[in-house]
């Protein structure tokens, strides 16, 4: 075997679709991106994204992963793509919804003074595959440094007020109960009595 062909062969084991392969699935029960998008507006879609990203849940989810060093834009590009796949928006769509998104966490996190990390450096501005303008990273980059300097039309007067509600005592406090889980033994170690 050549060359050649010893590479087709590593390429065709990639896990990559098959040319002519979306051609294939049934028409009838279409995938839900494969259908029209729920959000085709980015103001509407912004909303949505504020009233999902600031559910009890995910709030609390998203503000201890960024205090633990996840990068902002790397949950940026989590929540797009979920939604995406779920049919929220087009591609188009969720590549304009980074910024916004990005400074909503911003955001949110500046309020519990939490230090966060804007993205991997390394990754150099990519987001979703595609280049970020360094320029544009670098104003996220800034507004998180410079704490709370959210440009102006990304969090309204709405999104602001219902900020107010949202719970304001460190996320990272240790639960009352935590004693109690602490004495349970670890499920890896060595079974007493050996």
């Amino acid at each position: 075997m050549n060359d050649v062909e010893a590479y087709e062969l590593e390429m065709s084991k990639m896990g990559r679709a098959i040319p002519g392969e979306s051609l294939t699935s049934d028409p009838e029960n279409p995938a839900p991106y494969e259908k029209s998008p729920q959000f085709t507006n980015v103001h509407e879609a912004t909303v949505y994204l504020w009233d999902s990203i600031t559910e009890p849940e995910q709030y609390q989810a998203y503000m201890i992963g960024m205090s633990k060093g996840v990068p902002v834009m790397s949950i940026v590009q989590v929540i797009l793509f979920d939604e995406f796949q779920q049919g929220s928006w087009n591609p188009d769509l969720m590549l304009m919804l980074a910024e916004p998104l990005a400074y909503m966490l911003i955001a949110l996190a500046e309020r519990l003074d939490i230090d966060i990390k804007i993205d991997n450096e390394e990754e150099e501005g990519d987001v979703f595959g595609v280049e970020m303008e360094e320029e544009r990273l670098k104003k996220i980059r800034e507004s998180a440094r410079d704490s709370g300097l959210v440009p102006a039309g990304i969090i309204t007067e709405e999104m602001a007020a219902e900020m107010e509600t949202l719970p304001s005592v460190s996320l990272l406090e240790k639960p009352e109960d935590a004693e109690a889980v602490q004495e349970q033994p670890s499920l890896m170690a060595q079974p007493e009595g050996q």
